[in-house]
């Protein structure tokens, strides 16, 4: 069995590739003893591995390239946008099994649901924090009930329309998919939605560590609108200060600014606050694997990849009840997490200590938390699932019909 990945996108091909998303698929199927490769447009860079197909972009929706390519199946990661629309349009056309991804919540248009598109909207555009958000907000509103749902919702319909499986990246995401798919075309077309997750690499696991009284932290800190950095150093100093048995590992890249808030915090905090910066996959996964608790102060995730595999590392995760968290629900679901109940630094913080807390009365067990989300998102089990339903397309051509 063939089955490939594909990005539309010209994207960096090396090993931060292959650590996520589709390039990370590619690996779990190739683990399964899938022949996989993944699939990008773009002149070939010396950091691309071996199993990156570079091509033309034409060659993309190209029928007859897809054809020569001889595939049971397809991933395709294009996020259903209009853009790429004939990208997927090919794919179909050459007869290969097309599997859909949607790296996002579902609240992609107010068809799926208007007060709840509002409140993305709301929340993308800076939740009215200063004069600009609000016109960024506006702008996005007026914008999406209006030229949005004639032009960009017909086009992305027309995209959806060729794949046999939509799937989704959290059971709430697919719930949304479902309503908007029904408008798109049907019951029919609601009926390819499915919610699998995004592939966690499977060095992310729990290996009986000790479990410290510690929380990690992973973001693109210098992303003020998604990852508010502004907020994490409120939660952070205000939980250092109020649990002295506490200590905090930060990931990412750090701003200045990040750097002069470590350094003025009160010497007793500042010892148990960690700055990795940026730092390798192996550092990553072994500070997870001795902490208690993944918190995220992020305003929106189309899933949380650093969450997730928190999760597969035997953590809990902390982070905003929120529509645009969709993932983080799920993620909680499990004796596996808190959701602060309002949207500010004090709710956070109570959240911390409550899951804290957890940990401290037994309430938490890292191997359970590990072994039942690692079953659902290390690579080889998110391609387990897509090789699945290929598998029964192949056996059943009246399972999934041909694109409405």
């Amino acid at each position: 069995m063939r089955i490939f990945t594909c990005t539309p996108v010209a994207f960096g091909g090396g090993a931060d590739f292959f650590a996520r998303d589709s390039g990370l698929l590619c690996r779990g199927f190739q683990q399964l003893g899938i022949e996989s490769r993944a699939v990008m447009p773009g002149k070939q860079t010396p950091e691309d591995e071996p199993d990156l197909i570079r091509t033309v972009y034409q060659n993309l929706e190209s029928p007859e390239w897809w054809e020569s390519l001889h595939l049971d199946g397809v991933v395709l990661y294009a996020w259903g946008s209009p853009k790429f629309r004939k990208v997927a349009a090919a794919i179909h056309a050459a007869g290969a099994f097309l599997i859909l991804n949607q790296d996002n919540g579902g609240l992609i248009s107010p068809l799926a649901g208007l007060w709840n598109w509002l409140h993305e909207q709301w929340v993308l555009a800076g939740q009215g924090r200063g004069t600009i958000a609000w016109l960024r907000f506006f702008k996005l509103a007026l914008w999406g009930v209006s030229a949005g749902v004639i032009l960009t919702d017909f086009l992305r319909a027309s995209h959806l329309r060729n794949g046999n499986v939509i799937t989704c990246v959290s059971p709430e995401a697919a719930d949304h998919y479902r309503k908007l798919c029904r408008i798109y075309g049907g019951e029919k077309l609601a009926a390819r939605v499915v919610a699998i997750p995004h592939p966690v690499e499977l060095r992310f696991r729990f290996n009986d560590a000790t479990k410290r009284r510690q929380v990690v932290c992973v973001g693109r800190w210098w992303d003020i609108l998604q990852k508010r950095p502004h907020l994490l150093t409120a939660v952070i100093g205000s939980l250092v200060t109020e649990d002295a048995m506490v200590s905090v590992v930060i990931a990412g890249e750090t701003p200045p600014d990040l750097e002069a808030w470590h350094s003025a915090l009160p010497e007793t905090g500042r010892i148990r606050v960690k700055l990795l910066g940026n730092t390798s996959r192996d550092v990553l996964s072994k500070a997870m694997d001795v902490s208690r608790v993944f918190y995220s102060p992020s305003a929106f995730e189309s899933f949380g990849i650093a969450a997730a595999e928190a999760l597969c590392s035997g953590c809990s995760v902390v982070a905003e009840n929120s529509i645009s968290m969709a993932s983080f629900r799920w993620f909680v679901s499990e004796k596996s997490g808190t959701l602060a109940e309002h949207d500010d630094a004090k709710s956070h913080v109570s959240a911390l200590r409550r899951e804290l807390d957890q940990w401290d009365a037994g309430h938490r067990d890292p191997a359970r938390i590990s072994q039942i989300w690692g079953d659902r998102l290390h690579a080889n089990r998110v391609a387990a699932r897509v090789v699945k339903l290929v598998e029964a397309a192949k056996e059943s051509s009246s399972l999934y019909d041909r694109p409405v």
